[in-house]
């Protein structure tokens, strides 16, 4: 392996006794020396059972150091790393089972019941909360010197498979050159050091867990400390304890922090600043980090992406509510109009990235590659606009822009006006058919708790603010929005619950 990317090696032994990684469940806290010793340990392991260089190892595990173990390890021998989605169905996980045809899968017990109806190769597991794995690292003075597999930069790394809205999951492949340009990128822009210590939520199986933050701090040599099952007053308490100085959650998580008692009370003494990124965040948020005197700034990425392409700081991010900041280091950024020309200032188009942290392509998809990566750019799906001061916007995905009456309608302006409201948890607005609008703009509530507020009240609401075209022509209110896998607000099933709910014609 070429020197150079293995940085956890260079990491083990610029600071070999600083804290790596720790387990917020369990205590536990290992070394950058150890991290990589067991690393070392795994990769032997996987030789012996015959992996070789760009084949595939999956793991269907909750956060935990597992995770680092086989990443690591299948970097030394050139393998592809595959973290599975544990909240999707046997079904699923059996379709990216077949499609990525893992030559060893990797498991936590929790996990014994759909490893065993979708799997039956009992000789190419291993149960990662067994003794026989932790058995693997008695001999953690392993040295792979001599065994070194020649991996280079363009060689996959990882492969993650995206969730999947619009159609089956697609295997984005990152190369070992996509995730270490990420998190140079990253420390580089982000000011990142070694003294940096975050607690990671985020599902390590998704690119905003694994490569967000928890790769660049690794890098940078600081913690990161691994958390399942976020609850705000969990939270709060592995934030303060572990004296985390960045973090980042989806805003789901940001909302159900912010409303909580203990975050009235609680003083973050270490904290830098709180990240937001997955979707864009209501402009409350920023309001109830603003009265605690805590920075707070949101970013934008996706798998295919690094994930991490924009950077702000916080005091910019208060004055520009809603941008995601400028291009990253080592980032080119592009705004396309339907004709394929840049856009102006405040003009929305396609948003386009190059950099060296793109992916390499969709796994056994030439076609979806083709319709992502053109002539060196990485053609995102995502609307989004620059003002005339060079900060960006995310408006919205391509493909969710409603065109009603032959005006052009960007969901997230009207879902953020709603969110405003004291009464409106969270909101969603999709397009629906319709005969004479050609759509309609229907959106759908979730109310706080208590409250008791109707279509007439949220219309009344949105009058205040949007133009009349903008203004949804139907609003359900519902318990709670169905959420995809990875967390976000599912449009297809809100379309789907939508052309059930009403027959009625929308009012004119």
């Amino acid at each position: 392996m070429r020197w150079e990317l293995d940085w956890l090696e260079s990491r083990a032994g610029l600071t070999p006794e600083a804290a790596a990684i720790a387990d917020a469940g369990t205590d536990q806290v290992w070394s950058y020396r150890e991290v990589n010793d067991r690393a070392k340990a795994i990769a032997v392991w996987l030789g012996e059972k015959g992996v070789q260089k760009g084949d595939r190892v999956a793991l269907l595990a909750p956060n935990g150091i597992n995770y680092f173990d086989l990443l690591f390890a299948c970097g030394k021998i050139g393998a592809i790393f595959v973290p599975l989605n544990w909240r999707l169905s046997p079904d699923e996980l059996a379709y990216i089972i077949n499609d990525c045809e893992p030559s060893l899968l990797a498991f936590h017990s929790n996990y014994i019941k759909e490893v065993t109806m979708m799997w039956d190769r009992e000789d190419r597991c291993i149960q990662i909360n067994g003794s026989h794995y932790e058995m693997l690292f008695a001999q953690n003075t392993i040295r792979l010197d001599a065994e070194r597999v020649r991996v280079e930069e363009e060689d996959p790394l990882a492969m993650i498979y995206t969730g999947g809205t619009t159609g089956k999951p697609k295997g984005a492949v990152l190369s070992h050159r996509a995730i270490i340009w990420n998190g140079i990128s990253t420390i580089a822009s982000w000011n990142l050091t070694h003294e940096d210590r975050t607690v990671t939520y985020l599902p390590l199986f998704h690119t905003g867990g694994l490569n967000a933050l928890s790769i660049p701090i690794l890098m940078a040599g600081g913690t990161v400390v691994l958390a399942n099952d976020f609850t705000p007053e969990k939270a709060i308490e592995n934030l303060i304890r572990y004296k985390a100085t960045i973090v980042l959650f989806v805003p789901t998580m940001h909302h159900m922090l912010v409303k909580s008692e203990h975050f009235r009370n609680a003083e973050f003494k270490d904290i830098k600043v709180f990240l937001s990124g997955g979707a864009p965040c209501p402009l409350e948020i920023y309001e109830a980090y603003k009265q605690k005197g805590i920075s707070f700034k949101e970013g934008y990425g996706l798998t295919e992406a690094g994930p991490n392409n924009f950077c702000i700081d916080p005091s910019e991010a208060d004055v520009k509510r809603g941008s995601v900041g400028k291009p990253m280091l080592f980032h080119s950024v592009r705004i396309l109009d339907e004709d394929g020309n840049e856009a102006g200032a405040d003009m929305v188009g396609e948003l386009a990235i190059q950099g060296n942290h793109a992916f390499s392509y969709y796994w056994k998809n030439k076609e979806a590659t083709e319709g992502t990566l053109k002539d060196g750019w990485l053609y995102t799906g995502d609307l989004a606009k620059r003002d005339k001061d060079g900060y960006y916007y995310i408006v919205g995905r391509k493909k969710e822009m409603i065109i009603t009456g032959g005006e052009n309608v960007y969901p997230l302006e009207v879902e953020h006006w709603l969110c405003s409201h004291p009464s409106i948890r969270e909101a969603a607005v999709v397009g629906m058919p319709d005969d004479k609008w050609g759509e309609v703009v229907t959106a759908f509530i979730v109310l706080e708790e208590g409250v008791s507020f109707g279509e007439a009240e949220a219309k009344m609401h949105c009058r205040q603010k949007l133009g009349g075209y903008k203004v949804p022509k139907r609003i359900h209110v519902i318990d709670q929005m169905p959420k995809t896998h990875v967390g976000k607000i599912d449009k297809k099933e809100l379309k789907e619950t939508a052309t059930g709910v009403s027959n009625q014609k929308p009012v004119s």
